[in-house]
């Protein structure tokens, strides 16, 4: 087979991303050529990494298992792509898969790299099943409890698939909440409740947070019960974040606890691979209402700028921004 030229998106310097040309080698028997449909922005991740914030000392820790270069850059980054098999096992050729793979219109990878796309879950939905992995696991960490109470401060993607995954849970009452009110719509349609902070409902019995600021934590704190667990799902990169400790925290004997998809929950991991998790991810996306959080779509050709736009708002309703390959 004749190798093939492929585009990649590579963040040259913090604030600066563009489109290079590479050869991809030709595949083995042990790997697969992937012609890519569609790729997902994870947008807290990958716009620390676009404005070089990622610690010093998380740089080997926050590797993507297919990233190119270092940071803060030239790197190629990111973990949520969908595409075609075009080469490689017979039993694979012309399957949809997914795979932790940057933004690139085509690339060589192992076999065991690629997951083939469960029946009902469309490609267009396929780019959600990082952020459920990291759903997922927040959900092993924080551990609900039948009838729980449970708030999620922070409605972007992947604070809104954790009140997904949480409201499926028998008895639980969710609740997601957000300064941005355009949020109640996707939140109904994924069947959970939701209030701004004011309105928030309190004594919750477990609370995620995920907004990425430190007010969401603070609302966080207070919207917990006695004993309860606050989970910390933001990464915040190198900034500094105030944590109010103070007032009610050791009353009430809060407890407050992180997550992070970079390791199975502890809970799981005697008998849980990644790969077993993130095919567990990709099964739960035959639900269309999952179709909600994908609010933004863009040609690949456009991604530098996207990942420009997205890096310099504050406040525009952009959940997962899906980038489209012809």
């Amino acid at each position: 087979m004749t190798a093939a030229s492929a585009q990649a998106c590579w963040l040259l310097e913090p604030g600066c991303a563009e489109l290079r040309s590479e050869i991809l080698p030709e595949p083995t028997a042990e790997q697969v050529q992937v012609c890519t449909l569609h790729s997902g922005i994870s947008r807290g991740t990958e716009t620390l990494v676009y404005r070089g914030e990622v610690p010093a000392s998380e740089v080997e820790r926050m590797r993507a298992p297919f990233q190119a270069g270092d940071f803060p850059g030239p790197v190629k980054y990111g973990y949520s792509s969908v595409g075609i098999v075009e080469a490689g096992p017979a039993a694979l050729l012309g399957r949809a898969v997914f795979c932790l793979f940057p933004h690139q219109t085509q690339y060589v990878v192992p076999v065991g790299a690629v997951h083939i796309l469960p029946d009902g879950v469309p490609p267009t939905r396929a780019v959600l099943a990082a952020n459920l992995e990291t759903a997922v696991n927040a959900l092993w960490d924080a551990a609900p409890r039948l009838g729980d109470r449970i708030s999620v401060v922070g409605g972007g993607t992947v604070g809104l698939l954790v009140a997904w995954l949480a409201g499926r849970v028998p008895g639980c009452e969710v609740e997601v909440v957000d300064t941005q009110v355009a949020r109640r719509q996707v939140s109904e349609r994924l069947g959970v409740n939701f209030a701004v902070p004011a309105a928030a409902r309190d004594e919750a019995d477990l609370v995620i947070h995920a907004s990425g600021r430190a007010e969401g934590l603070a609302t966080a704190l207070r919207l917990a019960a006695f004993e309860a667990t606050v989970l910390e799902l933001s990464w915040y990169g190198q900034r500094d974040v105030s944590v109010p400790l103070g007032g009610a925290f050791h009353s009430r004997r809060l407890v407050l606890k992180s997550s992070q998809v970079g390791q199975v929950a502890l809970a799981q991991r005697s008998r849980w691979s990644h790969r077993r998790r993130i095919e567990l991810a990709l099964s739960l996306l035959t639900d269309p209402a999952l179709d909600a959080l994908i609010t933004d779509t863009a040609p690949f050709a456009a991604l530098p700028a996207v990942l420009a736009r997205l890096a310099a708002a504050t406040s525009d309703l952009t959940l997962c921004h899906r980038i489209d390959y012809t």
